[in-house]
This record gives C-alpha cells, sequence and structure tokens, in this order.
C-alpha cells in the first residue's frame, strides 16, 4: 500500500493539504505515511518515552482528520506538524502524571544524536575529524541543537523555528547564530562547518 501510494499519487503537500481539508483519506494517509517517521524521530529528541511519543503523533493526526475543514489552507505542513509534535509534548509534561511535577518542555535535553553521513568520511583522518564535530554538536546547549537540528536537518526556515521554539525571529536566529559560533570557537579543522552541517544527518 505504501509504495502503490509513493507512485500514483505524488501531489505537493499544498495539494495534499487542502485534499485533506475537503475529506479526501488517501491524501491523509499519504502524509501521515510522508511525515510519521519524521515526527516520532523528532518528538524522541523532546521526550524519551517512545510510546507516548508515538501517541502524541498519532493524536495529532487524529486531530487534524477531525478538525480538517477549520484548519487554514496555506501552512507549510512539515512545519505545522513538527510544531504541532512539539506542543503536543509540551502539553504531555504538563498533564501527564507520569512525568514529575515542574518538567517542561523548554528545560529538557534535546536528546538528537547528530551523527554526519558516512560518505563524507574518506579516509581516517577525516573520520576522526567529524567524530569531534559529532561531539561538539552534540554537547551543545539544548536550545541550539534543536533550532540547529530543525534548520539544517528538516531545512526550515527561521520563522518556521521561531514558531515551532515559541519564541520570536530575533530569539530564534540569536539561538541559531550562538549555535554555530559556538562550534567555530572550539572547531580548529578547514572542513566548513555550514557546508558538513548543510549535509544530511542520519
Amino acid at each position: 500500500m505504501k509504495t502503490q501510494f509513493k507512485h500514483t499519487y505524488t501531489l505537493d503537500d499544498f495539494t495534499l493539504w487542502n485534499n485533506l481539508k475537503a475529506g479526501d483519506e488517501k491524501a491523509f494517509s499519504i502524509l501521515f505515511e510522508k511525515y510519521y517517521s519524521d515526527l516520532v524521530r523528532y518528538g524522541n529528541s523532546l521526550c524519551s518515552y517512545d510510546d507516548k511519543v508515538q501517541d502524541c503523533v498519532q493524536d495529532v493526526f487524529t486531530d487534524i482528520w477531525v478538525y480538517r475543514e477549520s484548519l487554514s489552507a496555506s501552512v507549510i505542513v512539515k512545519a505545522y506538524l513538527l510544531s504541532s509534535v512539539r506542543k503536543r509534548i509540551g502539553r504531555l509534561y504538563k498533564r501527564d502524571p507520569f512525568f514529575k511535577k515542574g518538567i517542561n518542555i523548554e528545560t529538557t535535553e534535546f536528546l538528537f544524536d547528530f551523527s554526519i553521513e558516512q560518505q563524507l568520511i574518506d579516509d581516517e583522518i577525516t573520520a576522526e575529524k567529524v567524530l569531534q564535530l559529532n561531539m561538539l554538536i552534540n554537547n551543545l546547549p539544548s536550545r541550539q541543537k534543536e533550532a540547529l537540528y530543525l534548520r539544517y536537518h528538516q531545512q526550515l526556515t527561521v520563522e518556521q523555528i521561531a514558531e515551532i521554539m515559541m519564541v520570536n525571529y530575533q530569539s530564534a536566529s540569536n539561538i541559531l547564530f550562538r549555535g554555530i559560533q559556538n562550534l567555530r570557537k572550539d572547531w580548529k579543522e578547514n572542513i566548513s562547518i555550514i557546508l558538513i552541517l548543510s549535509s544530511s544527518f542520519i
């Protein structure tokens, strides 16, 4: 079924979203299949309990279907879904008695493990340098790490990152800038940080 959708119903996100709003179950299924894994991966970076993350992602899609007629027609689908999952997990921290009182999404550690793709590693020396850069990225403050993930892994704009992280544009820009500056401060090699960040992450 998944292969059939990918090959026979290849519409862009905007069209799929508006078809979904009109009640098209196939469009809904395609968007679910297209983004489910990415959303779970992002959710797992915000919450270490996989079953609860999967519940949050499924709840987001359930709400989208139930309230489809009232949704905006002009959303950027990926950014909207990431933002919805982040908000859902934030509510989970506040309301679920499973979590300790006082825990919130803004203070939790961003758990995504950055790892540069293997094709960038063409010899042992380069591999050692890349491992060092991975360590530097993963040791950044949590919000800087999350912002870099959204910018270079999810290819979102600063405006979209600001909306997802619930800050203004300038704050999102500052978080990204500080993350890059922290890497440049500690990274002494000739491999461009921006070039590596702009490549795909596993």
